[in-house]
């Protein structure tokens, strides 16, 4: 993982925690056959192009809220990774 695209990450989601679990989920996506958002000149790792994703704002994420988490106790509500375009567009 470059250590300039984690930075430029890091200025975007500035919460290390989340950033790990947004970068894990869009890899997984990555990696099951997901096209990039983003293009590169060079062969980038799923990681790095998910830092980079979420550098130029091309990644969004939304975080369960207080009363989603109270209304299912049963059933665990998953956070969301999204393409910037569609999360605006719902």
């Amino acid at each position: 993982m470059r250590d300039d695209y984690l930075q430029s990450a890091l200025k975007v989601i500035d919460d290390p925690t989340i950033l790990v679990n947004v970068v894990s989920r869009r890899v997984k996506q990555l990696r099951r056959g997901n096209r990039p958002l983003i293009e590169s000149l060079e062969k980038l790792s799923p990681e790095d192009t998910a830092l980079r994703e979420i550098a130029e704002g091309k990644i969004t994420y939304e975080l369960a809220t207080a009363a989603e988490l109270a209304r299912s106790s049963h059933t665990p509500v998953r956070n969301s990774v999204r393409p910037a375009t569609a999360y605006q567009a719902a």
